[in-house]
């Protein structure tokens, strides 16, 4: 697996994916989690058919090492780390992907080097960034009692609060999975049966470590200045993040465009990847 070496002197890992001559420019996608691996992003529903993606493994996650210092995790420095990504690939450039927690290190990115982006696309996002927690993720989890995995869904959403075995987690999380999705077929179910051994509890508490309320602040008003294309994806059954989240987050720059998904959870590249994938090819293709 390539490798590169971040400000720190760390030696990162990245997967790429795609074809080697392909004339398109690449796409370099951020994971979430926090702190998941990226395996989970796959091709994201066909976007490597045609050109290269860069995928990086943040710090502790996959094929790259722990953070000697447990603040490195936190996603103002994540951002760093795609910084030293893009010098190591050689582009001037660059279109950058971030699918949930990945879209907030996206966006801390575009706050910190917004001449460097060509596009950014953000998918699923949360808007903790933005300084607001909507709670219409619950509203679109309780809309959907009326299906046979809902009544387990929910237990283990209660149990979640007071587990602390990390097995115990990890089995919770999966029956809790189904609120993530927007149909629980067999793609789903494995696509879930997936996350607990790609999950880093470190990584994952590490997150929003130092970042105070001046810092959360200051890469808002940056995404002011973030003068490049956006584009916001949200499903309309995404009971993790929302949907209103996105909207947040749309407002939150100058460019942007906000496409909602429908019958679609968290990952829309597993539910719907006939919806997702000419949606993003289409908006990286546009003038």
């Amino acid at each position: 697996m390539p490798h590169f070496r971040t400000y720190d002197a760390a030696e990162l890992h990245y997967r790429v994916l795609g074809p080697a001559d392909s004339s398109l420019p690449p796409l370099v996608c951020l994971a979430g989690g926090p702190g998941r691996d990226a395996a989970y992003l796959g091709d994201l529903g066909g976007l490597a058919e045609h050109r290269r993606l860069i995928v990086p493994d943040s710090r502790g996650t996959g094929a790259s090492p722990a953070a000697a210092d447990p603040g490195r995790y936190a996603f103002p420095h994540l951002a760093e780390d795609v910084e030293a990504l893009r010098a190591h690939l050689g582009l001037a450039r660059f279109a950058l992907l971030g699918h949930d927690a990945g879209a907030t290190v996206a966006q801390a990115y575009a706050a910190a080097h917004p001449e460097r982006l060509t596009r950014l696309v953000l998918v699923c996002p949360g808007s903790r960034l933005q300084g607001e927690l909507p709670d219409d993720a619950r509203e679109i989890f309780e809309a959907r009692r009326h299906e046979e995995w809902w009544p387990r869904a929910a237990a283990a959403v209660r149990e979640l609060t007071e587990a602390s075995d990390l097995a115990q987690v990890r089995a919770l999380r999966y029956d809790a999975a189904p609120l993530a999705y927007g149909r629980w077929d067999a793609p789903q179910r494995a696509h879930a049966a997936t996350e607990g051994a790609q999950l880093g509890p470190v990584p994952r508490a590490g997150f929003w470590q130092g970042v105070d309320e001046a810092t959360r602040r200051a890469l808002l008003a940056g995404l002011r200045h973030a003068g490049c294309p956006v584009l916001v994806v949200t499903g309309d059954r995404d009971a993790v993040a929302g949907m209103r989240a996105g909207e947040l987050v749309a407002a939150s720059f100058p460019d942007a465009r906000l496409r909602p998904l429908h019958l679609v959870g968290h990952y829309p590249w597993v539910d719907e990847p006939d919806l997702f994938r000419p949606l993003v090819e289409e908006f990286l293709h546009s003038p």
